[in-house]
């Protein structure tokens, strides 16, 4: 499509408006942008319409009239913005075979190289230390076996993981919910700089339209979409990230989650998702081994490197008692045992994997005790 034609969609997908598509489907089998500005502008559009769509095809008219379709798509592109179509080979491939994929991505920076694999990082805005920490170490991981991270740029775990797969020279994109030249959150705005540098944003919504809640929801399912599989890092029972997973689910996507405390709000997502038949995944090396099987012989020292060492593993499960002991407590006996610092996100994760693996159990909430032959 020639950045001539690419003004008069730019300019359809304008009028038509959001929540259009039925419309824009409708309008393909009439003609082309091209002709359908042309058609607009004469005043002949409306009577090729389908009596449904009359209201609609009126404001397309008003506002054709007196539009500068080379300006206004100049002025876009002048500004780094870009746009493809479903139709194009650029579209992203995962993206077009999705059942309701968008008419049009607008994108600043570059988009997803499809050779790639490509996770979603998802979870809470309001996370917890451990999230942070797992966050980054996953999508550090992610980045540096060169997988693409992509998520919404939301505060908390989007933003986290996003920052972190840059950080290890990784490719991110952010995946708007208003046009590509705001930047939302505002807090977010250094992440926001570096993803146009880096790797790219995107959104289905024009320049200009500005953040609704409305607006998220439909956003979600091009998160999934252009992922081969979605990591949930922390999530409450009821969480908007939860409608992602959905939609993950429903475009057969992998779905796995990381484990948490019974008694942590931001864990009983992700566990309900385990219970329910997600993948367990408590390392970067198991999502890895997941992810990766048909590169086990290239990447198999990476993995390797990527997993917490057994040695640090033996020695955690060396200072757990039969009688529970609270996870704050195992962190002051460790480090008086080995005279060494273990952050207590590590402690803690490495803790729930014992657990997981049937030599430590949980009891009580944060408090710890060694398994019974």
């Amino acid at each position: 499509m020639t950045q001539e034609e690419k003004a008069y969609v730019h300019w359809l997908y304008q009028a038509v408006g959001m929540g259009g598509r039925g419309l824009l489907r409708s309008l393909e089998t009439i003609g082309t942008p091209p002709e359908l500005y042309q058609m607009a502008l004469s005043g002949s559009l409306l009577e090729k319409v389908a009596k449904r769509y009359q209201n609609k095809i009126a404001h397309v008219m008003e506002m054709t009239a007196g539009y500068d379709v080379q300006g206004e798509y100049t002025r876009m592109t002048d500004r780094g913005i870009q746009l493809v179509t479903a139709l194009e080979a650029e579209f992203p491939k995962r993206l077009k075979r999705i059942a309701d994929p968008p008419y049009v991505l607008y994108y600043a920076g570059r988009l997803l190289p499809a050779e790639h694999k490509a996770v979603a990082v998802i979870g809470a805005r309001d996370c917890t230390e451990y999230g942070r920490y797992m966050a980054g170490q996953f999508a550090a991981a992610l980045a540096q076996a060169g997988v693409q991270v992509i998520s919404g740029m939301a505060r908390g775990i989007d933003g986290i993981a996003q920052q972190a797969a840059l950080q290890a020279g990784g490719y991110s994109l952010g995946v708007l919910g208003c046009g590509v030249d705001i930047c939302y959150p505002r807090e977010n705005s250094k992440l926001y700089e570096a993803l146009i540098q880096q790797g790219g944003i995107c959104s289905e919504y024009p320049p200009g339209i500005g953040p609704r809640a409305i607006l998220f929801p439909p956003r979600n399912r091009i998160i999934s979409g252009m992922a081969d599989a979605v990591l949930v890092i922390e999530a409450k029972e009821k969480s908007g990230t939860l409608i992602t997973v959905d939609m993950a689910l429903e475009q057969g996507r992998e779905v796995y989650a990381l484990p948490g405390r019974g008694t942590d709000p931001l864990s009983r997502g992700c566990n309900r998702l385990i219970r329910q038949g997600a993948g367990l995944v408590s390392t970067p090396g198991e999502l890895l081994e997941e992810l990766l099987l048909e590169y086990r012989d290239k990447e198999a020292g990476r993995q390797i490197a990527l997993a917490f060492p057994d040695k640090e593993k033996q020695d955690i499960l060396k200072i757990v008692d039969i009688n529970p002991l609270s996870a704050e407590s195992l962190q002051k006996k460790y480090e008086a045992e080995y005279g060494r610092y273990l952050s207590f996100p590590m402690l803690l994760h490495e803790l729930l994997q014992l657990c997981a693996e049937g030599y430590v159990k949980q009891v009580g909430g944060g408090y710890f005790a060694k398994c019974l032959e």
